[in-house]
């Protein structure tokens, strides 16, 4: 793994929109423009370092998926903050029944600097990730142009479609809604959901675009209704578990949740056992099932124990996304003081690698269980946030 700097092509900003990364600028709290798509650099790969890290992203996988059944099966859900007993049970029947509930993908959070030491797992986004536009397309299209010959981990955009169409006959009849937030400006969950809405027509689905606020409820026929007061019998959603299952219409989704074989009358996706693991408890479990597994950080949910004086610890707060929350503490540092009602993760210390001044993490996809592509993101400080960069990558 090394990282180049290269000129960028004169009309990339133009060139990326079109195919389908409508943000490709950032606005900095100085109120500056800059670049997300960042393609003044990239990252080249060889081809066994990248097979390698396949297998680790398929058995990091495999171990998520004991853990959510261990969690299950020791009835565990407090650790994850979910007390709600109904809510417990419908997560655990999800699970017993995933078989019946389509699940698309997921995306790892890993360390990995090239050196020969093994690729750690920083966290697994399995229920609302994004990045997928510009690690499926735009960078496959700028290794075209700019390597033409070369290669690149990245299967997303034939897998996904595999999946839609493998997956076809778990889905209720009628079209599927694809529904992201309009709260997001950025246009980032709209373009991700408009992607995966293009790779299910391309599998033959018919589909519906909506937002999650046009979603009505039909209060005669209790049921999901869209903006033409249309049945929603499939719906890809994204918009977490824990907000979907907690909001105003909480109790009407749980109601009519759809375990599969026509249980209810809305089928989510992804499904609702995914709660599981995009929780960061996960992490904390995962240590205890497989500790010293190399692709693996000690965690712990009781608070950092040895590693306030060994390695130091990132603290993360259970149900954080882009970075937000999180601090990092070096070892025999001050007491870490949680904030008021909230809960966290403490993963031992693991400084991202430091690339001209960048600090880079891999963003590793898994499309239903087989890994599926990368998408790298660089940024200024420790944590990976919303100011964060993406630069394409290559095999040589």
């Amino acid at each position: 793994m090394e990282r180049h700097t290269i000129e960028p092509r004169p009309d990339w900003q133009k060139t990326v929109e079109e195919q389908g990364l409508i943000y490709p600028l950032t606005r900095y709290p100085d109120d500056s423009l800059r670049p997300y798509w960042d393609e003044s650099a990239y990252y080249s790969f060889s081809l066994p370092e990248v097979e390698a890290l396949e297998n680790v992203v398929e058995e990091l996988h495999a171990m998520c998926l004991a853990a959510a059944a261990h969690i299950v099966e020791q009835d565990r859900f407090a650790d994850l903050g979910i007390t709600d007993a109904r809510l417990a049970a419908l997560i655990a029947e999800s699970w017993r029944r995933r078989a019946e509930q389509p699940s698309l993908y997921g995306r790892f959070d890993l360390r990995y600097d090239g050196s020969g030491s093994p690729a750690k797992m920083l966290e697994y986004n399995a229920d609302t990730p994004t990045s997928l536009v510009e690690a499926a397309s735009p960078q496959w299209f700028w290794m075209e142009e700019r390597f033409p010959g070369a290669d690149q981990w990245n299967s997303l955009h034939e897998r996904l479609v595999d999946a839609w169409r493998r997956q076809a006959e778990l889905l209720p009849p009628g079209p599927v809604h694809f529904a992201h937030s309009e709260a997001d400006e950025l246009g980032e969950d709209l373009m991700t959901v408009a992607y995966l809405q293009e790779t299910a027509e391309q599998a033959g689905l018919a589909t519906e675009a909506l937002s999650v606020e046009q979603i009505g409820w039909d209060t005669l026929s209790g049921r999901f209704v869209d903006q033409h007061l249309r049945f929603i019998r499939g719906c890809f959603k994204l918009y977490p578990w824990e907000w979907l299952a907690t909001d105003e219409f909480g109790p009407y989704v749980l109601d009519t949740y759809d375990q599969g074989g026509g249980s209810g009358t809305t089928c989510w996706i992804e499904p609702l056992w995914k709660m599981l693991l995009s929780n960061k408890a996960l992490l904390a479990i995962l240590w205890e099932l497989f500790p010293e597994h190399p692709n693996l950080l000690p965690a712990y949910l009781d608070g950092p124990r040895e590693l306030a004086e060994t390695t130091g610890f990132a603290a993360k707060p259970l149900l954080g996304r882009e970075g937000a929350g999180v601090s990092l503490h070096t070892p025999g540092g001050d007491p870490f003081t949680p904030a008021e009602g909230e809960r966290y993760v403490y993963q031992g210390l693991a400084p991202l690698p430091d690339f001209d001044g960048n600090r880079v993490v891999l963003g590793a996809w898994v499309v239903e269980e087989e890994a599926a592509g990368l998408g790298i993101r660089e940024s200024a400080g420790p944590v990976t946030d919303e100011y964060a960069r993406f630069l394409p990558h290559v095999i040589l």
